[in-house]
C-alpha cells in the first residue's frame, strides 16, 4: 500500500471536467475481509489490534514518522501566525493565545470553518501511509474512505470557559457492536497537563448491556444526531462500579491514537503553564460500506470544501457557524483553505470519488 509521489491539484473546475486523476471510475472496492476486528473476538494479532479488542483503545507509536509529524506541527504554528495576513498571534508569546489573535478555537480546542479541514497539513495526515495501514489492517481491507474531519489546535488560555468533562460516545446506542473506529494523530509532545484525550477503558465491551439498562432513562442528555451519547453521572457511576476507569492517554509526535466509537470517551485542553495540544482527527472505513448516495454526497462536499464528522461515508455535512464571543458570525470565515486541495493517488480513493459508478 505504498503511497505515490504524484500529486493531484484538487479544485472545483477540475472535478467537474472530470479531469481530477487518471485514476478510472467506478472502481468496485474489496469490502472488509475476515480478519476484521471484532469477527473474532477471540482473535489475536500480535500487535495493536489486541488492545483495541480489549480496552477500546490503542495507540500506534510512529504511526507518522517524528520528523515528519513535526513539519505538519510547525506547518500549523505559521497557519496561526499568519492567518488572514496575521492577527498577532505568536507561538511563544501566551498573552497572543486569545481569541481576536487567532481564528476561533472553542474550549475543547477544536477548530471549525475557515476550511481547516481541506488544508494542506491536515490532507498530508490523512495520506500517510502508516495511517492508512493501521485503519486497513482493523478492517482487513485496503479500499478505504477517510473523514473530513478537523483539527485541534489547543493551548492555555484563560479568555475561554473551562473546558469540563464530557464523557460521551459517538455512536447510536440503537446500532450496537463494533461500526466505526476513530483516530486522531498526535502532533506535539503530549502529557498529563497538556490536554487530550481521555478514555474509559473497557468499556465498548458493556455498551449493549449498558444501553438496555440505560434505554429509558429519565434525565437523558441532548444530542443533535442520534449518533452521539452523552454519560450522566449515573452513567459513569454505573461504568465504575463495573472497574472500567477513566485513562489519559499521553503520546508523542506522530504517534496515532485510536478508540472504537462506542468506548467513552472526551478530551480536555491543556492546564495553564502546560503546552500547546495539535492534532489532526482522521477517521476510515471501508468504501465498500457506503453507499453510492453517500459517496456523491461525499464528493460534493470535496467540491465545496466542507467539512464531515467523524463518519467518513459524509453522514453530515457541513460545520456550525463560527461565532465571537460578542455572538456575532466570525468575519474571517469563508469556509475555504487557503490553497486548493493536494491529493497523491492514494488520497484520492480516500475521497471515494472513484467508487462513484457512471450513472450517479
Amino acid at each position: 500500500m505504498a503511497m505515490t509521489t504524484t500529486t493531484t491539484t484538487v479544485a472545483k473546475e477540475a472535478l467537474v471536467e472530470g479531469k481530477l486523476s487518471t485514476t478510472p471510475a467506478g472502481l468496485t472496492p474489496k469490502p472488509s475481509g475476515p480478519n476484521k476486528l471484532f469477527n473474532n473476538p477471540d482473535a489475536k494479532f500480535g500487535d495493536f489490534r489486541d488492545d483495541l479488542l480489549r480496552d477500546g483503545f490503542c495507540v500506534v507509536k510512529g504511526a507518522v514518522p517524528r520528523e515528519r509529524a513535526e513539519k505538519y506541527a510547525e506547518e500549523m504554528f505559521r497557519y496561526l501566525e499568519t492567518f488572514k495576513g496575521g492577527l498577532g498571534f505568536k507561538r511563544d508569546d501566551p498573552s497572543t493565545y486569545v481569541e481576536e489573535k487567532m481564528p476561533v478555537i472553542n474550549e475543547k480546542g477544536m477548530c471549525l470553518g475557515y476550511g481547516i479541514a481541506h488544508e494542506s497539513f491536515t490532507w498530508a495526515v490523512r495520506q500517510e501511509p502508516g495511517v492508512i495501514d493501521a485503519f486497513a489492517k482493523v478492517y482487513d481491507t485496503d479500499d478505504l474512505i477517510v473523514s473530513f474531519d478537523g483539527v485541534n489546535l489547543a493551548f492555555p488560555r484563560t479568555d475561554l470557559k473551562p473546558n469540563t468533562p464530557w464523557p460521551h460516545q459517538d455512536q447510536d446506542p440503537e446500532k450496537p457492536g463494533f461500526r466505526c473506529l476513530q483516530g486522531l494523530v498526535n502532533l506535539l509532545p503530549n502529557g498529563d497537563r497538556d490536554g487530550g484525550l481521555i478514555v474509559c477503558k473497557g468499556a465498548h465491551l458493556l455498551s449493549e448491556e449498558f444501553h438496555a439498562e440505560f434505554k429509558d432513562e429519565p434525565d437523558k442528555i441532548w444530542a443533535w444526531t442520534k449518533e452521539w451519547y452523552g454519560f450522566t453521572d449515573r452513567g459513569m457511576q454505573w461504568l465504575a462500579d463495573r472497574g472500567c476507569p477513566w485513562i489519559k492517554v499521553n503520546a508523542e509526535p506522530g504517534d496515532l491514537l485510536l478508540w472504537d466509537s462506542r468506548t467513552p470517551h472526551y478530551n480536555l485542553s491543556p492546564a495553564l503553564g502546560a503546552g500547546p495540544r495539535f492534532c489532526v482527527y482522521t477517521c476510515y472505513m471501508p468504501a465498500a460500506d457506503a453507499t453510492q448516495e453517500e459517496l456523491a454526497r461525499k464528493k460534493a462536499a470535496l467540491e465545496n470544501t466542507q467539512s464531515t464528522t467523524h463518519w467518513p461515508n459524509a453522514m453530515h455535512v457541513g460545520g456550525v457557524p463560527v461565532r465571537r464571543r460578542d455572538g456575532r458570525d466570525c468575519p474571517y470565515n469563508d469556509w475555504k483553505p487557503r490553497q486548493p486541495v493536494q491529493l497523491t493517488e492514494r488520497g484520492l480513493r480516500l475521497t471515494g470519488i472513484p467508487y462513484i459508478k457512471a450513472s450517479v
